[in-house]
């Protein structure tokens, strides 16, 4: 089936949804979990869409904050120089440089220099507006980050759509009162609006009236 959908900007989170990094995340998350013991599966449910501390905090609920703080900063730094596997999402450059020059924002939980060094090693490029983990106070699936995203681009919630592909995103993006495109296999179990396999089913029209999204 497929749906049209009209909007004045685009939100656009990072890992699963613009970039596929689940290689490194899952290598370095089961290397750290398993001097705790942690169920795999479980660790590899909790972690995505998160930041580090928070996941941390989810799988680690009685070890003091300030652990997860310290070991969250070591977690970025690995996350940052292994670029191991990172490719794009099918369809994400053809995206984003369709919507060159129309208002869009990248909205992720990592911080700049992860976004920056997973953006580059899939090709892509990184948007003129990006909200951060040095953007925000609390991690997805609060909306903070997603609320901050339409107030730069001088934008109503309701005027955006977010593409998401994790759970915690697409929480995120309908806590803030917008529509959620999910991306991936399992996006429509989420609850997202709209659900597309990856970004090669979504095609952008661009007019004075805003953005015209077809989902196929």
């Amino acid at each position: 089936m497929t749906h049209s959908i009209r909007t004045r900007a685009v939100l656009l989170d990072m890992d699963g949804t613009l970039v596929d990094s689940t290689a490194v995340v899952e290598r370095l998350w089961l290397a750290w979990a398993k001097p705790h013991g942690l169920d795999p599966q479980h660790v590899l449910r909790t972690i995505h869409g998160r930041q580090g501390y928070l996941s941390m905090a989810l799988l680690l609920p009685e070890r003091d904050h300030a652990i997860n703080i310290a070991e969250n900063t070591e977690m970025l730094a690995q996350e940052t120089s292994d670029v191991d596997g990172v490719v794009e999402i099918l369809g994400a450059g053809a995206l984003l440089q369709a919507l060159k020059g129309a208002p869009h924002a990248i909205v992720t939980s990592a911080n700049v220099p992860l976004m920056t060094a997973r953006m580059t090693a899939a090709g892509l490029v990184v948007p003129d507006v990006a909200i951060t983990a040095e953007n925000v106070t609390a991690s997805k699936p609060d909306p903070e980050g997603f609320l901050k995203g339409a107030a730069a681009l001088g934008l109503a919630p309701a005027d955006c759509v977010v593409f998401e592909d994790s759970a915690a995103g697409v929480q995120a993006g309908l806590a803030a009162g917008m529509r959620v495109i999910g991306v991936g296999a399992h996006a429509a179990e989420h609850g997202a609006t709209f659900s597309v396999p990856d970004l090669a089913h979504v095609s952008v029209a661009v007019d004075a009236e805003g953005i015209e999204l077809v989902l196929s």
